[in-house]
């Protein structure tokens, strides 16, 4: 059975390796294994985990049941949009799918954020299965952007939104 804790820093490389693991299972036949890497070397690195880490008001949180971690979840409030709390990451391990870890991280992702009226996050147009994960949980196509993720990334996403009250 797997717990929903805080991320610590002892964490982290656990992290990234469920991070570069589930990136290749899922997006490896998208955008290709060296794309993948490229991706999962700059936005999966030990720095940028360890900057979401210490995000101030940021959420961190991991899927553990004691020898493993078998999910991850990373929410922040929005700089730019009033009451609006951002989804930035949610993944779990591809052997561990479908028993209810993305489902318990983000339940307590969303009660992480008091303040916040929305959700919002952007997901990958051909990854149906979070797709379909997503509007399971009350999310909905709001938009469509050319950048996910950073400026200039040329990576299409679906932008979705949940109300939260």
């Amino acid at each position: 059975m797997f717990f929903v804790r805080t991320a610590s820093e002892r964490d982290l490389q656990k992290v990234r390796t469920l991070l570069v693991e589930t990136w290749h299972a899922t997006y490896d036949g998208i955008y290709g294994a060296d794309k993948v890497q490229e991706i999962t070397e700059s936005w999966h690195s030990l720095v940028a985990l360890k900057a979401n880490l210490a995000h101030k008001g940021g959420e961190f949180l991991v899927a553990d049941d004691g020898k493993r971690i078998g999910g991850m979840a990373f929410g922040v409030m929005a700089d730019n949009m009033a009451k609006t709390a951002l989804l930035r990451q949610l993944y779990v391990h591809p052997e561990l799918q479908r028993q209810g870890i993305g489902r318990d991280l983000f339940a307590e992702l969303e009660s992480c954020f008091p303040d916040a009226e929305v959700m919002r996050l952007e997901v990958e147009p051909k990854n149906t299965a979070a797709i379909a994960f997503y509007e399971a949980h009350g999310f909905v196509e709001v938009d469509r952007i050319k950048d996910c993720g950073v400026v200039g990334s040329g990576i299409e996403a679906i932008v979705m939104e949940k109300p939260l009250v």
